[in-house]
């Protein structure tokens, strides 16, 4: 038989004890001298072991389970301290715990979700509501009460006297009265400030819960002070109304928490059903969405291991730092011994072995399909980054090429053919060759002059894209239409300037360079078919851009789209 069975019943059976204990002296039951005092006892009671059978159920809640089965104890139990009972065993239980369900509910919602005290006042609070209700109110004012010392021969023996001392006995009570108020109220301050500071998805999903809960801790909260001047709990007409808001307050409470259950079982599908079919969540936001929504944490990030695992991406292959700044925390994700990814979530959020054991069971797959989609992505942003290393290695290679053409071969080739004049001025009779050799040495000057530009025109690089087309522009027919000026990185004005010389070598042509929406795009129109462009198409695709031509009316109409922004593109953007 499960455990969560077994305390059920246990629960029942307190619950059939309890009203008979109630029964047996009607004057000391609280329930039994309130209006639908019964149906109140049963219903707070039966509503907290429902929702705790509830929880049980699922790892990640049993330990609340667990704390809401003791709370609905701990309410049963707070009639057992009636003198009618036969029993010493009862009546010294009821002594001991007849006011520790505020510190049984206290130390549920403090732990709630996922059964845990995630911070030091969390857990201060917990152990001063035990120390007050249990260690003050119960055992330390029963230290010294016995009943058959007080006149009370009937009475069942109280197992915790060690002496007969009724003023003692109520000092005791009056100062755990004292203490329980300022408890109280430190609590309701305390679950308000968390709830106040938690964000919108916190909120909503432990809102409810805590609310419900701030209405049982403020009507208890109300009858301590109702009790302060007398030293005890007592059950005139005021402490029955609060007693009777306590249990409604409960049943709320109980409501609550398994509402929100029902809503994680529902988020669990959701999860479930990306494991069936995880193409649905191939986008980047929606498995993220659905795992921070049953981690009421709206900020988690999923990070996935790359290359060696020492690197770590999102879902869009963009780098994430571990460990995480701000304060995050991260906690790891394995299946087997395999890590398949990271969460990187607040402090303090209780995620504890079994909740991700359970998170794993309904996403691994999903979870995987995501990183080796992120790895993917990952290895095609490496390679687009290498690509475009290759191309910008490849201008600077053509620049060095022209400089070198420039400053070596053209000028020696200028001072040769200087040379030549000074021979030709010095010399009184001219021959034929002297001529043909200056013809010859001005042709390669302008050939070779001609290949520099066309490996890379320094007006590019000094001037910028708009003077360099517009040069262009002088020595071809070439008709302009729009530039812009202002500089972009060198590889996008060589690439955009390489296409228009290269479509405007040998035939009218138009030309429209414009920006819009963080692209660079260009426009070039010439007469008659399009040339061979599939180098300069490939160099625009290794740079993350677009190339289309369309051919119509005896006209080609080439369109190329660069990103001004592309990952691995070069920084320089000239002087």
């Amino acid at each position: 038989m499960p455990i969560r069975l077994l305390l059920f019943g246990l629960g029942a059976a307190l619950s059939l004890v309890t009203v008979d204990i109630a029964r047996t002296e009607r004057g000391f039951s609280t329930a039994l001298t309130t209006p639908h005092g019964l149906t109140a006892l049963l219903g707070a009671g039966w509503a907290l072991l429902m929702c705790a059978l509830a929880l049980r159920r699922r790892p990640s809640d049993r330990r609340t389970g667990l704390l809401l089965f003791v709370a609905s104890y701990a309410w049963f139990l707070s009639e057992w301290d009636n003198p009618g009972t036969t029993s010493s065993l009862v009546f010294s239980v009821g002594l001991a715990l007849n006011a520790a369900c505020p510190a049984a509910v206290a130390h549920a919602v403090l732990a709630y979700p996922g059964g845990r005290l995630g911070s030091w006042p969390a857990r201060t609070l917990a152990a001063a509501g035990y120390a007050i209700t249990v260690g003050v109110q119960g055992v330390g004012a029963a230290t010294y009460f016995r009943p058959q010392a007080q006149g009370c021969s009937q009475c069942p023996r109280n197992w915790w006297a060690v002496a007969d001392a009724p003023t003692r006995a109520q000092s005791i009570a009056s100062w755990g009265v004292q203490a329980g108020t300022a408890w109280l109220w430190a609590l309701i301050i305390f679950l308000v400030c968390r709830l106040l500071t938690s964000g919108g998805a916190a909120q909503r999903s432990t809102g409810p819960t805590t609310l419900c809960a701030l209405g049982y801790f403020t009507a208890v909260a109300i009858s301590y002070l109702h009790s302060l001047d007398r030293g005890f709990l007592g059950t005139d007409g005021l402490d029955g109304q609060l007693w009777q808001t306590q249990a409604g307050a409960l049943i709320l409470l109980a409501a609550a928490l398994t509402a929100e259950t029902v809503r994680a079982r529902l988020r669990h599908g959701e999860l479930t059903r990306m494991v069936i079919n995880p193409g649905d969540a191939a986008t980047p936001s929606r498995l993220r969405d659905a795992i921070a929504e049953r981690l009421a944490d709206p900020d988690l990030q999923i990070a996935y291991p790359v290359g060696d695992g020492n690197d770590h991406v999102d879902a869009a292959a963009n780098p994430v730092a571990l460990p995480p700044p701000n304060g995050r925390a991260a906690t790891p994700l394995h299946r087997g011994d395999t890590h398949i990814a990271t969460l990187i979530h607040r402090q303090g959020l209780p995620i504890d072995p079994s909740a991700m054991n359970e998170l794993m069971s309904g996403t691994h797959m999903a979870l995987e399909h995501g990183r080796l989609h992120a790895e993917c992505l990952a290895q095609l942003a490496g390679l687009r980054a290498s690509g475009t290393r290759i191309v910008t290695a490849g201008d600077e290679e053509r620049r060095r090429l022209e400089r070198d053409l420039h400053d070596g071969a053209q000028q020696r080739l200028v001072g040769l053919a200087l040379g030549l004049r000074l021979l030709r001025l010095r010399s009184t009779a001219v021959p034929d060759r002297l001529d043909w050799a200056e013809q010859e040495l001005d042709q390669a000057i302008a050939e070779l002059r001609r290949l520099a530009r066309g490996l890379h025109p320094v007006l590019l690089k000094e001037a910028g894209l708009a003077v360099a087309v517009e040069a262009l522009g002088h020595t071809r027919d070439l008709r302009i239409e729009a530039l812009p000026r202002v500089r972009f990185p060198d590889v996008l004005e060589s690439t955009v300037y390489l296409m228009v010389a290269r479509m405007s070598e040998s035939r009218a042509t138009t030309v429209r360079i414009d920006t819009c929406d963080g692209r660079l795009i260009t426009h070039v129109t010439v007469a008659g078919g399009m040339p061979d462009l599939a180098d300069l198409a490939d160099r625009i695709t290794t740079l993350e851009g677009e190339f289309t031509s369309r051919t119509e009316h005896g006209q080609t109409r080439v369109t190329a789209q660069l990103p001004l922004h592309s990952p691995g593109q070069a920084a320089d953007t000239g002087p």
